[in-house]
């Protein structure tokens, strides 16, 4: 457990440029608190002490602001990254490393029975805000953009944005902290949405002009 638990601390360490030494991250990263505390929780879920793992996860909401069912499976040094606000289902899957920001939701749809929330891969980046909602699956080295809302399952080392998230084409290299950076990869359709705007709107204005047409010749 203590070698796990090193190991955990030391990748905090690596990927994040504000952690000083290995006893502020042990003190002070609620994050690092809430998933040893869900380990803690899942054990006693496993051996359906049920009542005694919910008020475990509620006590770990309390203190740091995040909120992991302890059914849910979570893999090695998961980076909770500041953490308010996050939000882990009892049927979610999370592989390892992965990093979520604040605001994250592994949820469900509220139509869903058995497995009805998310299974995430390996190496995935999940920026602040972003919903990954149902029984989906986000393959290895995904990246999800800020405020994004994923529905569908992604392939692995896709990148994806938007509401509803959609697959972009990430050229730039994306750091594994440079989350801010990942919406940005999708600029370059912009010009086309642009179009495809410019194209509606003459269509628009040809329909007005038939109608007006139609309804002089009516009067004619």
């Amino acid at each position: 457990m203590f070698a796990s638990l090193r190991d955990h601390i030391r990748a905090i360490q690596r990927e994040d440029p504000a952690a000083k030494n290995a006893l502020e991250v042990a003190l002070c990263y609620a994050g690092l608190h809430a998933v040893l505390l869900h380990r803690v929780a899942h054990a006693l879920y496993k051996r359906r002490l049920y009542v005694t793992a919910r008020l475990i996860s509620q006590l770990g909401r309390f203190l740091t602001g995040i909120e992991i069912h302890p059914g849910a499976i979570i893999g090695k040094r998961l980076f909770i990254d500041h953490g308010m606000g996050v939000v882990i289902g009892e049927t979610a899957e999370v592989g390892d490393d992965v990093l979520l920001y604040q605001g994250v939701t592994l949820g469900g749809t509220g139509n869903e029975t058995g497995k009805r929330h998310p299974t995430v891969g390996n190496n995935v980046v999940i920026g602040t805000g972003a919903k990954i909602l149902g029984n989906i699956t986000l393959g290895n080295n995904v990246r999800v953009g800020a405020s994004s809302v994923v529905i569908h399952s992604v392939p692995a080392d896709s990148t994806v944005v938007g509401i509803p998230a959609r697959i972009v084409n990430a050229k730039a290299k994306v750091g594994l902290l440079e989350h801010g950076r990942i919406a940005a990869c999708g600029e370059e359709e912009g010009p086309d949405l642009e179009l495809l705007n410019d194209r509606i709107r003459e269509l628009e204005a040809l329909i007005r002009l038939l109608l007006e047409e139609r309804v002089a010749q009516g009067r004619g």
